[in-house]
């Protein structure tokens, strides 16, 4: 991708010392509340807390097919695992956002450097500017993709292939597809179809990457996920805010 710039914003940002995007670990604390349950069942845990750590003991794993995809259509393409974290969503952590990115970068690329260990960042998709879609995080599973660690925990990060001074790379079936992704995303997890849970990287606090730009048609954008949404529930979904 050339300048690292342009590799930050294909992604996020990477993950952070101060802790933005830095993976969870049992303390000592933790590990011995967990003894004191197990030992006289008095004790009572969180079940948010429960619910972030019992895949982290050892010997257990959730259950996972193997190149499974959250959306019809969509092709498998593993990104690096240390580009994310394992996580139990909307369980352990409630998905109420989707945040729409452009790649600064060809589609090839954005998909080597997710799936490069070094780079720290990934998406859960990227669209292609035909409108073919990858999937390469599980949903359920926290991508590094927003440079902020609340937002990463609660949101589906969505890659769109091109650079943000380029307006004409976002096409007619890059425009369509992505709408259809983010429409079942919000169905999915009963996401209100508004500009407050669907946003941009810009819009994000904290980062300093400006993705998806000027150039990005929101109103136009909005108007085809509800669409989009409302074809695949027969309903009229009200308008939110363009």
């Amino acid at each position: 991708m050339g300048a690292r710039r342009a590799a930050k914003d294909s992604g996020g940002a990477a993950k952070d010392p101060g802790g933005k995007d830095t993976d969870r670990r049992i303390g000592r604390r933790a590990l011995l509340a967990g003894t004191a349950v197990a030992a006289v069942g008095t004790a009572v845990l969180a079940r948010d807390e429960l619910g972030r750590l019992w895949w982290r003991v050892p010997g257990v794993e959730k259950p996972r097919k193997a190149g499974a995809v959250d959306y019809t259509g969509a092709k498998w393409v593993a990104a690096s695992s240390a580009n994310w974290r394992r996580a139990d969503r909307p369980d352990d952590f409630g998905i109420d956002m989707v945040i729409i990115h452009v790649t600064q970068g060809s589609f090839d690329s954005a998909v080597k450097v997710f799936q490069d260990p070094g780079h720290g960042a990934a998406a859960h998709y990227i669209v292609r500017k035909d409108g073919h879609i990858t999937q390469m995080i599980r949903e359920l599973d926290v991508a590094y993709h927003a440079g902020n660690r609340d937002y990463n925990e609660r949101s589906v990060g969505i890659e769109h292939e091109g650079f943000v001074d380029r307006p004409e790379d976002f096409t007619d079936e890059m425009y369509a597809a992505s709408a259809r992704l983010t429409a079942r995303i919000c169905a999915r997890y009963d996401i209100p179809v508004d500009r407050e849970h669907i946003l941009g990287h810009v819009e994000v606090p904290g980062t300093d990457h400006t993705d998806p730009g000027e150039g990005w048609d929101w109103e136009r954008y909005m108007r085809l996920v509800r669409e989009a949404g409302a074809g695949a529930t027969g309903r009229t979904q009200p308008a939110g805010q363009a």
